[in-house]
């Protein structure tokens, strides 16, 4: 077999076919290869027209028909599955040849498998792909990390092929070494987890507080679509929200069980955060929020825990509400992203990747699920200060969030007085509240654990660990 392929996929599910059609509409010859050969004739016989593929049906033959130095796109399950079609190719793979992980794998894997296979001199690319199956096909926002020179060979390709931002620049950088892309990727799950949560509680409480039926808050949406919340996932909230099933003729947002399920990498950005010592509460919120959800037996038994009857508000006070509802939602973002991106700074700084948080927020602006309109300022923000320890520290978004924090603390009361479960917007004020208090009950804290651990604490006013003798005369002694 001719050694005339650019790239090739293996493993051709939903997101690796379409990733493999993208690659070929885009002028590349595509080597093709899957477990079950029938998935891969099906892909050429329906889409071969697209452009220049090869199918094959062994391992042998799908390495042979890759130029070299090969690079060979894995796009199977995380975890065992990926180690097993690792474990197939690389015997069949020479030095400089690449393997590309596009699947979300957990970076720690990524970070063992580049350390593994660099031993073999094969270069090992952990990619993160975000933007669903559209975005595989039509363009992702690609987040590719592993050894530099890889990128040199394999970067043309995959900006190629990735979401243009408005300005035309392709969403695709080189993360960083071994597993900074997937790390990346992980995060934009976990503030894409937040998003969609906080999304979900202003729609809940343009219902339940002011009243207004899924279709109009679907205009309500559409609306702050054309404003600073501009994005993906507002956009498509109001094609939910309008739709009508149809079946019964309902809305169809009431005909889906409310039931949201989770693939994981929300729950690991949690952990990592946890594991970093990052506070994340709005995407741990996220978690716990579709975590409740899916626990039925728990909550129809807790149906008949009582609660306040307020009925929903007036037209004319629904409408100043569901203002006050879009400034609660702005504000809350901003915290999401501010601890997503604190969470990327973390990890970059803990594993040395050096990670350029102004160009991972520049590749996010079009392709991903979290692509948004504000991106471009985030950018502008890392941009001017590479240093910025917090987004709230940007003098733009301090400004707009001490604006909007009147409202946001209104909306909370009514949330609370209601009785509309909001904890991704109280989770949200309650970090912002806690970097800007002068002192945090943390310091009561200490005294608690020094005294029925001695765990010492630190004083205000001088250096050094103390310890009080709390069993004692209460003296206290250097720690």
């Amino acid at each position: 077999m001719s050694s005339t392929a650019q790239i090739g996929v293996t493993g051709l599910a939903v997101m690796g076919r379409n990733l493999a059609r993208n690659f070929a509409r885009n002028g590349y010859t595509v080597a093709l290869h899957n477990r079950t050969a029938s998935r891969t004739r099906t892909l050429v016989e329906e889409f071969g027209g697209e452009g220049d593929f090869i199918a094959t049906e062994t391992a042998e033959d799908f390495v042979a028909a890759l130029e070299r130095p090969r690079r060979l796109v894995i796009m199977v399950k995380a975890g065992d599955p990926t180690d097993a079609v690792i474990r197939e190719f690389a015997p069949l793979l020479e030095p400089g040849d690449m393997i590309i992980d596009g699947g979300n794998a957990h970076f720690a894997d990524t970070r063992r498998r580049e350390r593994e296979l660099r031993e073999q001199g094969i270069h090992f690319v952990g990619m993160g792909v975000s933007g669903g199956e559209e975005g595989a096909l039509n363009g992702p926002s690609i987040m590719p990390g592993g050894p530099v020179e890889s990128y040199e060979s394999l970067g043309p390709m995959l900006e190629k092929i990735s979401a243009k931002a408005a300005d035309g620049a392709p969403c695709v950088t080189h993360v960083g070494p071994d597993g900074a892309g997937h790390f990346v990727k992980m995060v934009h799950n976990g503030i894409e987890y937040a998003d969609m949560q906080l999304i979900g509680e202003a729609y809940q409480l343009l219902r339940d507080v002011a009243g207004y039926a899924p279709d109009r808050i679907a205009e309500i949406f559409r609306t702050w679509n054309t404003g600073r919340l501009d994005s993906y996932l507002i956009e498509i909230t109001a094609e939910v929200l309008s739709h009508v099933d149809e079946v019964t003729g309902k809305p169809f947002v009431d005909v889906v069980l409310d039931q949201a399920e989770q693939k994981g990498t929300g729950r690991w950005t949690v952990q990592i955060a946890l594991d970093l010592g990052v506070p994340v509460s709005g995407i741990a919120e996220a978690v716990f929020a579709r975590s409740l959800s899916g626990h039925a037996a728990l909550r129809d038994a807790s149906r008949s825990l009582s609660g306040p009857k307020a009925a929903p508000l007036p037209e004319a006070e629904a409408a100043a509400f569901a203002d006050r509802v879009e400034q609660a939602l702005y504000a809350s973002k901003i915290v999401s992203y501010t601890q997503g991106f604190h969470e990327i700074a973390a990890g970059s700084e803990e594993y040395g990747w050096d990670i350029d948080l102004g160009a991972v927020s520049a590749i996010w602006r079009g392709g991903c699920i979290i692509r948004a309109a504000f991106l471009d300022r985030i950018r502008a923000a890392y941009d001017a200060r590479p240093d910025l320890p917090s987004l709230l520290s940007d003098e733009t978004f301090a400004r707009e969030i001490a604006d909007a924090q009147d409202d946001w603390r209104e909306v909370l009361v009514a949330a609370v007085r209601q009785g509309v479960p909001t904890p991704g917007f109280a989770a949200a004020l309650a970090y912002y509240d806690a970097l800007r208090a002068e002192r945090l009950p943390a310091a009561l804290t200490q005294g608690q654990r020094d005294f029925f651990g001695a765990h010492t604490y630190r004083r205000t006013d001088r250096d050094g660990s103390f310890h009080t003798l709390w069993g004692g005369d209460r003296s206290e002694v250097a720690g």
